[in-house]
């Protein structure tokens, strides 16, 4: 079984360089042999769920020697979000056929750096104004919210 944990450290550095505690959760979870994921809003780490669940305390001690005076952490089987995805015939679903159609693969198969441009499109095309849509977004493409928001908030 494969799970998938999101942490987020505090403090929040606006921008520039990631704050130490950042950059050390995400070294502890990338030494456990996760896959991670990191942006400014946080992390996200996958991989085998005995890995992910031994990594934990490694995780959470390398963020708070590194700084952090609060941790969160949410776990979850990758898919389990809680979210269904856009109803058929639904603007959100109209959007997303459209992107899938112009990258040429469904969402979910893309890799990430279609899944990133995925999302921009679907960003430029307003699709995140409309309500519930990160969720649906998310689950269409088989990541977390916490990854759209990321991806979101990444440079183009």
């Amino acid at each position: 079984m494969e799970l998938e944990a999101e942490f987020t450290s505090e403090p929040f550095r606006g921008e520039g360089e990631p704050p130490a505690h950042a950059v050390e959760a995400m070294r502890a979870a990338g030494h456990a042999g996760l896959s991670t994921d990191f942006g400014p809003l946080g992390t996200s780490a996958r991989g085998d769920a005995d890995a992910l669940l031994d990594a934990l305390p490694a995780i959470v001690r390398a963020a708070l020697d590194g700084g952090a005076t609060r941790l969160t952490l949410r776990i979850q089987r990758p898919g389990d979000n809680d979210a269904a995805p856009a109803e058929p015939g639904s603007v959100l679903d109209r959007m997303v056929r459209e992107v899938e159609a112009e990258l040429g693969s469904p969402l979910r198969e893309l890799d990430r750096p279609g899944k990133q441009r995925a999302v921009r499109l679907l960003e430029e095309r307003g699709a995140f104004q409309l309500r519930k849509s990160v969720a649906a977004v998310a689950e269409t493409l088989g990541v977390t919210r916490f990854t759209v928001y990321n991806y979101l908030n990444r440079e183009p």
